[in-house]
């Protein structure tokens, strides 16, 4: 792939800037190139419990400056999608953390308590109980869309591999029978949605991921560039069952920093 090509990068975080709590070596000083050259980026995650503000603070504490307007969510890109099929709002049941609310609420949206409901939306709430399920069982089985900002099965925890969102959806699917429309990674709406957030056509995009299914295979739907980064995830040997396959690979952020940087040394 060549790099001269690309307009605009769009960054998964966890594995590919941080690993827990911890930057990764290149990630601050690449993102800080991208700003001096006044190249767009976003940080995309399919995590919609926090809200950018809140993303971009803990970003800081590990000594990564980025404005809240460079990060997207899967509760963002879910409160876009609702505003655009029903742009005079209404009223939806949510379960989720304040990420998700906050979104729902930015884009005139009506948050309420029970049934009736236009949109049962779904994302993950690590405080979530039965009482909250039966209500979005009532609300989807009187006619409410049922919709899901991400759909992956489990989250890496510090306790080990915990169920994510896509079990909480699972869940309300076999109660209700209804199939939720998803929105974050791999879907192509939430790729999409962040490339016009910046103004670059898909094909100008280059996706930079660390997860094979999320990352790469939703570049592959929405046409955009993939770069793999081995410092996550998924390693060089998962690439043999990966039904998508990325454009290039490096070890990590500090070895596409440096190819980048060969390309700008280059063109001098």
């Amino acid at each position: 792939m060549n790099l001269a090509a690309i307009q605009a990068f769009i960054f998964d975080m966890d594995g590919v800037l941080y690993r827990g709590d911890v930057a990764i070596l290149g990630a601050r000083d690449f993102l800080a190139d991208l700003m001096a050259a006044y190249v767009p980026f976003r940080l995309l995650t399919n995590n919609s419990g926090a809200t950018p503000e809140q993303y971009a603070s803990r970003l800081a504490v590990m000594g990564i400056s980025v404005a809240p307007e460079h990060i997207m969510t899967s509760a963002l890109a879910t409160a876009d999608y609702l505003a655009e099929v029903s742009p005079h709002g209404g009223r939806v049941y949510a379960i989720g953390g304040e990420g998700v609310r906050d979104a729902l609420r930015r884009r005139g949206f009506e948050l309420v308590p029970d049934a009736p409901a236009d949109y049962v939306v779904v994302g993950i709430d690590w405080n979530v109980n039965y009482d909250a399920f039966r209500r979005a069982n009532a609300a989807i089985r009187g006619g409410a869309r049922f919709i899901g900002t991400n759909g992956d099965k489990t989250f890496p925890h510090p306790d080990g591999i915990v169920p994510g969102n896509g079990a909480l959806l699972a869940f309300l699917e076999t109660a209700t029978g209804v199939k939720p429309t998803v929105i974050g990674k791999p879907e192509v709406g939430i790729f999409t949605q962040t490339a016009h957030s910046m103004g670059v056509s898909a094909d100008l995009t280059a996706m930079v991921g660390d997860r094979l299914d999320t990352d790469i295979e939703g570049a592959a739907r929405a046409g955009m560039r993939s770069i793999f980064l081995l410092s996550g995830v998924h390693t060089r040997d998962d690439l043999v069952w990966a039904p998508a396959q990325p454009d290039i690979v490096y070890d990590d952020i500090a070895a596409l920093r440096a190819a980048w940087l060969g390309r700008l040394s280059a063109n001098l």
